[in-house]
């Protein structure tokens, strides 16, 4: 179905990552699950294949590539380990292409060679513990000083901090100002005066780390900072928006997971005297869960094609991040159900599927932030 609308290179793609991911990634997947160990082995299958620069040019040390590339990409990564294909968001979506995106030419040559070969991984410090949604209400301040920047305050549930060696930091100069006086800075994050106190007990993805960031006194060079002054909150915008593209690809993965497991399950199960495939209902529940797939992946491609032209893009994006990650719930729920009690127990993959899925509608905007979004661009219209 969806093959006929990839193109020869997009498809050769799927398959080198379909091959890393079943061969690699997924035989993991349960093991980093239950030790909420980092990845790392992951990360540097990853970076081997390039995975780690995908839409980043060859100048830099990327792989060049399209957002279409992108999403077939991680829809792959996160079908075999969804908190994999998290620590490859954050590190490549959010961090190396906001260098890529807004960084000056010194500043990309500088900090994203190190980002695509894996040597540094690298985390997007926006969330605080008293803005979340409503990024503007940012308290962590970062003012002029002796020529640079000190940053004070502290980010909260910042993926990859605690292994990252490169962090894209939004902090406002004048709280007063709200989104008018956000910059955007480039940090080292072995700088003096930053403090990573890395959080436990998540509910799912659980090998994809995340931490509360202390700034207390943290010097950062003038030159570190992106953008002109206060184009902070905007910039951080516009990579949210291309961003979530690849967190509906994240979703697609988790959902294709979960019918994977499903469809295998009642193909060889029986419960009185035939197999459970047999059963309308659950065929029914198949029927549901690949059309919603289906029409995932079409949603996202769509958008991701719109971004690869130059078109409008972000109610689509927004679109198929609010679908995409209801999907992945609805399909890691109706999996387990399937599956009935030995769904339930963490020998079967689909109780992790369900875990995984349910942070997809809250991080990168909530559905409830992307309802606001495509409703203000449709009433523009």
């Amino acid at each position: 179905m969806t093959e006929l609308l990839l193109t020869e290179e997009e498809t050769m793609l799927r398959s080198a990552v379909r091959e890393l991911a079943e061969s690699e990634l997924a035989p993991r997947a349960a093991h980093y699950d239950q030790t909420c160990e980092f990845p790392w082995e992951n990360v540097k299958g990853m970076a081997e294949m390039g995975l780690l620069g995908l839409g980043i040019g060859e100048e830099y040390g990327g792989s060049g590539g399209t957002t279409r590339q992108l999403v077939v990409a991680v829809e792959e990564v996160a079908r075999a380990c969804a908190a994999t294909a998290t620590v490859l968001g954050a590190h490549l979506s959010l961090c190396a292409q906001y260098i890529n995106m807004f960084g000056t030419e010194g500043q990309k040559r500088e900090f994203i060679p190190p980002l695509v070969s894996g040597e540094k991984i690298g985390a997007f410090a926006l969330t605080e513990p008293g803005s979340g949604s409503d990024a503007a209400a940012m308290r962590a301040t970062g003012k002029l000083s002796n020529g640079g920047y000190v940053l004070n305050g502290s980010k909260t549930f910042i993926t990859n901090a605690p292994e990252a060696g490169t962090m894209v930091v939004m902090a406002t100069r004048d709280r007063s100002m709200g989104a008018r006086g956000v910059n955007a800075f480039i940090v080292e994050a072995d700088s003096p005066g930053i403090t990573i106190d890395p959080l436990h007990g998540k509910m799912g993805i659980r090998a994809s780390s995340a931490a509360e960031v202390v700034f207390d006194g943290c010097a950062v060079p003038a030159e570190n900072r992106m953008g002109e002054d206060g184009d902070g909150f905007r910039m951080t915008m516009e990579v949210l928006n291309a961003s979530r593209m690849s967190i509906a690809a994240q979703c697609v993965g988790i959902a294709q997971a979960a019918y994977d497991a499903a469809l295998a399950y009642v193909k060889q199960r029986e419960a009185f005297g035939k197999k459970l495939a047999e059963f309308q209902g659950l065929q029914w529940y198949l029927v549901d869960m690949a059309t919603g797939i289906e029409t995932s992946r079409l949603l996202t491609l769509k958008a991701a094609t719109l971004k690869d032209q130059g078109r409008p893009f972000v109610t689509e994006a927004s679109m198929a991040k609010l679908y995409c990650s209801r999907v992945a719930v609805e399909c890691a729920d109706k999996a387990v159900q399937m599956h009935g009690g030995a769904g339930y127990f963490a020998p079967t993959n689909v109780e992790r599927y369900y875990r995984d899925a349910k942070v997809q509608e809250i991080y990168e905007g909530t559905t409830e932030i992307q309802r606001l979004i495509i409703a203000r661009n449709l009433l523009r219209e």
